[in-house]
């Protein structure tokens, strides 16, 4: 059975950290998972139990490190763990992605690379704080106070932080609207998402988008049907690519193809704009 928990971030950190999670699950030695992932923002896990791999080329499945780094996905990746495994892992904001980071979120963009690539030796700190910790709040803790040390002087972008909360809430929005309202033109726009998020405005909120109905066929959150007549795509057709596109599903297969590890993402998500909803 899996365990998701997750949390927000201290009100110092919310710039630039979405949030902090806990996956664990009690599985037999010989028990093997494939899913797939398929993230807006790219993330950190800190792999505590479990043999992870992701799929890098059909077939090829390979391995990060204890403390591997996920770029935002574009396209599905596929990920294998076998037996019990507990990650604890965060995942960075694009606002905040320069403060942290001194090249471009796009270098990264669908990519899983050992996070000592990026953090060095603040990497293996993360590890080794976090290893023997079994309390979240202490985990929590342990993993900002990490973030804390790399915090930079770049500003924060306040334009993509007015992004972010347009794909989780507005994911229809065209591009040349939020251009308008961060009064940018589009090319500016895409200059500056391509460096926080990896992605093109566009590509930003077709993903949002594609989360968002995933999310409703899931099960999280309540939308009226006014709402959810929104997300829905031109027609059948549109709809079909788009799925297969992210998920590489048809929404049927989707629907009855268990995702365990993306399931597990779709509630954080949702629960995400719930607290934002509500605050």
């Amino acid at each position: 059975m899996l365990l998701s928990r997750n949390y927000p971030p201290s009100p110092a950190l919310a710039p630039y950290i979405a949030r902090h999670y806990v996956f664990s699950a009690a599985l037999p030695p010989d028990f093997e998972m494939i899913d797939r992932l398929l993230s807006e923002t790219a993330f950190v896990r800190i792999l505590l139990q479990g043999d992870w791999a992701a799929e890098v080329a059909p077939g090829d499945w390979q391995g990060a490190g204890p403390v591997p780094f996920f770029g935002a996905n574009r396209a599905p990746m596929r990920v294998r763990v076998r037996g019990a495994f507990r990650i604890v892992g965060f995942a960075l904001r694009p606002c905040g992605w320069r403060a942290l980071c001194d090249r471009p979120a796009s270098e990264f963009a669908d990519r899983m690379l050992p996070f000592e690539q990026l953090w060095g030796d603040d990497a293996r700190r993360l590890l080794d704080t976090v290893a023997p910790l079994g309390d979240d709040a202490a985990i929590v803790a342990a993993v900002e106070a990490v973030v804390r040390r790399r915090i930079g002087a770049h500003p924060i972008d306040r334009g993509l932080e007015r992004l972010e909360h347009i794909a989780r809430h507005d994911s229809t929005t065209r591009v040349e609207a939020v251009a308008s309202e961060l009064d940018i033109t589009t090319r500016q726009l895409e200059r500056r998402c391509l460096d926080g998020f990896g992605h093109t405005p566009k590509m930003v909120l077709r993903r949002s988008r594609f989360l968002d109905m995933a999310a409703v066929m899931r099960g999280f959150g309540t939308v009226s049907d006014e709402a959810l007549a929104e997300l829905r795509y031109f027609d059948q057709s549109h709809r079909i690519r788009e799925f297969k596109r992210f998920i590489g599903l048809t929404p049927a297969e989707f629907e009855r193809t268990a995702t365990p590890l993306l399931t597990a993402g779709l509630q954080l998500r949702a629960e995400r704009k719930a607290a934002e909803a509500a605050g």
